[in-house]
């Protein structure tokens, strides 16, 4: 049985779950600057030592997401997903109780980000590649929406806390995790259409698309050889698109995630108009998922350099705040930075299925997670560091503009473009040519 290029195809229904998925698992990581104000406030912390918390959260989830990506290569990944979910929502639950800085550490720092690994991206995206043979960056970018969503849960996390308070806000995001996902996961999820008697979206008529056009066909969905972690290790390729994402993300944007409600009422806004910025940042994610199934016509990497110069942009914008007499310069920022965020994630993993998509690609895709990890654990505790010794995000968000840069550079070199000729070198034959 063939999934057929329809609205119907199965393929999209994955898509959906996905949505929904990204949009719990990861609202709850990025309700921590909603949550930020409310910690400091009661606790007293400084900002540097509260923001670890987060740092930790990526630094854990980066090192976990190889690990989770080879388990749903290797094992039944409809087993390893809903004890994922299980495990965050009682982590989730547990910050209700904390007291003591570490047991933020622990809770939110550690275990929750063992359940991310083992229910989100790290699953997922093999998953949606599994799924694609054509239309990969589009349908990455739309699965990717709940990437954005997550960050406009804020809006969920901030009325539950002005209604409940902090800790029973917490408890909200928990079951609403556990009530909503678990039956989706459960009763509706495949990791690869074979499970259901399929075949992945567009097969077909990328068979025959290679038949007529070889050279184009190549070009633009190249079917990789059947790389290994460790042999996808021994290519610059994916070390570049590693250092993409420590940069990208893991310094630049979870850096300014960190920091950006509490930054706004530091000038003068209320937290409704902090949170509200937040929230415009995430629907400006969404519409830069929307809009990066044109990295299937343009390219990849002019993609991820108009995604990049966003970036730039908005933190010029940003840094230009002084005051609350402006209020349109944090519209811009929320808008370019959401949409420039929007492009780079499924633009990135789509080049990197280019170049090593196949049986492994999971462990492969965690790889560049741990790439967001590492950078993770850097930029909200560096953000909060320069903010307690200068008593300014200038020179944080200065950082911040010179990481995209760097990024851009880093995926430029990667070059998911030439994906054929990489892997016809490596399966010893010669590159289609017109």
């Amino acid at each position: 049985m063939v999934a057929k290029r329809s609205g119907l195809s199965y393929a999209w229904v994955i898509v959906g779950i996905v949505i929904i998925g990204m949009t719990l698992i990861y609202g709850i990581r990025h309700s921590f600057s909603v949550f930020f104000p409310s910690i400091l406030e009661e606790f007293g912390w400084n900002r540097g030592s509260t923001a670890f918390m987060l740092s930790l959260n990526l630094l854990v989830y980066g090192f976990l997401a190889p690990i989770t990506g080879s388990l749903g290569d290797r094992w039944k990944p409809h087993r390893i997903m809903p004890i994922g979910l299980i495990i965050l929502g009682l982590a989730t639950m547990g910050c209700a109780f904390a007291q003591e800085l570490w047991h933020f550490y622990l809770l939110l720092g550690f275990i929750a980000p063992i359940g991310m690994a083992c229910a989100g991206w790290p699953l997922l995206a093999p998953a949606l590649a599994n799924w694609f043979a054509r239309k990969r960056g589009l349908a990455m970018g739309l699965a990717q929406i709940g990437a954005g969503l997550s960050f406009t849960y804020g809006l969920y996390a901030e009325f539950a806390i002005l209604q409940l308070g902090w800790r029973h806000a917490y408890f909200v995001l928990a079951g609403t995790l556990w009530v909503i996902l678990l039956p989706l996961y459960f009763l509706f999820f495949h990791f690869r259409p074979e499970d259901k008697g399929l075949k992945p979206y567009g097969a077909e008529e990328l068979v025959i698309a290679r038949s007529e056009s070889p050279e184009s066909s190549a070009t633009n969905h190249a079917i990789s050889c059947d790389w290994t972690l460790r042999q996808a290790l021994g290519t610059y390729q994916l070390w570049m698109l590693m250092l993409a994402y420590f940069l990208f993300w893991g310094i630049g944007t979870y850096l300014v995630i960190a920091h950006q409600v509490k930054f706004a009422e530091d000038v003068g806004y209320s937290s409704t108009f902090a949170v509200s910025i937040f929230a415009l940042y995430g629907f400006s994610l969404i519409g830069g998922q929307l809009s990066c199934g044109i990295s299937d016509r343009i390219g990849r990497e002019v993609t991820i350099t108009f995604a990049s110069a966003l970036m730039i942009i908005a933190l010029i914008a940003l840094v230009s705040v002084k005051d609350s007499s402006q209020p349109w310069l944090l519209y811009v920022y929320a808008i370019c930075f959401g949409y420039g965020g929007g492009f780079f994630t499924p633009t990135l993993t789509a080049g990197a299925a280019d170049i090593f998509h196949g049986k492994h690609f999971g462990a492969i895709a965690g790889i560049l997670l741990t790439g967001m990890g590492i950078g993770g654990v850097i930029g909200p505790w560096l953000g909060g560091y320069i903010y307690d010794v200068t008593g300014s995000y200038t020179s944080a968000f200065s950082l911040c503009m010179a990481a995209f840069f760097l990024a851009c550079t880093a995926f430029w070199i990667a070059a998911p473009k030439n994906a054929a000729k990489l892997n016809a070198r490596r399966m010893k034959r010669p590159t289609p040519s017109g």
